[in-house]
């Protein structure tokens, strides 16, 4: 859920030597009303992992974004902070317009597709430019949409992970539909391959497989 176009300190995206590994596994948000978050984000389509109660003190509900690590929770005497203070929570997805659509069919209100016209514009509404970046480049395309109380999310299309971002050892998608993105989109760099050869390529499952392995660890794409 969280990964972004900051930079990192290692190319191959392991630890230094000698440190525990460690994973953002709950992000704590604060609401007002318990219950009206727990429809709104079960209206996502989000799974419910728990609801628990210990008197009437206490509440903790859980979910979690489909094909996410990291879960949410809310409920009651969680946090201090006050409902709805937090902002630019991040949910990459494959496909942007996609993921958009979805959720206006649910009913959630979701800003149009927007890219940064400005450094830092994914934050501020002065500094973004409608529509995705005229490249469609990876990480440049963003959408928001808030809870009930007002805990900001922000969307961000990740199509090819940079360098160092993804063990290039071990290939994995969060859903179908990340799958099937994937799938598109070397079927489309296969049609331009077999343009610039000449001719039909059978081998075409391999060059499928390699394309995908390469974009999803950020390494050279195959011609």
């Amino acid at each position: 859920m969280s990964t972004t176009d900051a930079g990192t300190e290692t190319s191959t995206g392991a630890g230094p030597q000698g440190v525990v590994e460690m994973s953002i596994e709950v992000i704590v948000l604060p609401v007002s009303d318990v219950d009206r978050a727990k429809q709104f984000y079960g209206g996502l389509g989000w799974r419910l992992d728990a609801d628990v109660a210990a008197g009437p003190d206490f509440r903790l509900v859980q979910f979690t974004p489909p094909g996410s690590g990291c879960s949410i929770q809310f409920g009651t005497n969680l946090t201090s902070a006050a409902p709805g203070s937090a902002e630019g929570l991040y949910l990459t997805v494959s496909d942007l317009q996609a993921t958009r659509d979805q959720l206006l069919d649910r009913g959630v209100e979701v800003s149009e597709v927007f890219h940064e016209g400005a450094p830092g514009g994914r934050f501020h509404e002065a500094g973004r430019a409608a529509g995705p970046p005229p490249d469609r480049k990876s990480y440049g395309s963003f959408a928001t949409f808030s809870d009930p109380d007002g805990n900001g999310w922000l969307f961000q299309e990740v199509t090819a992970r940079l360098p160092g971002r993804v063990d290039p050892t071990a290939t994995l998608y969060a859903s179908t539909s990340d799958l099937a993105a994937a799938l598109r989109r070397a079927a489309a760099a296969h049609g331009e391959h077999e343009k610039r050869i000449g001719e039909e390529d059978s081998n075409w499952p391999d060059w499928y497989a390699d394309y995908m392995v390469r974009e999803q660890s950020g390494a050279q794409l195959p011609s």
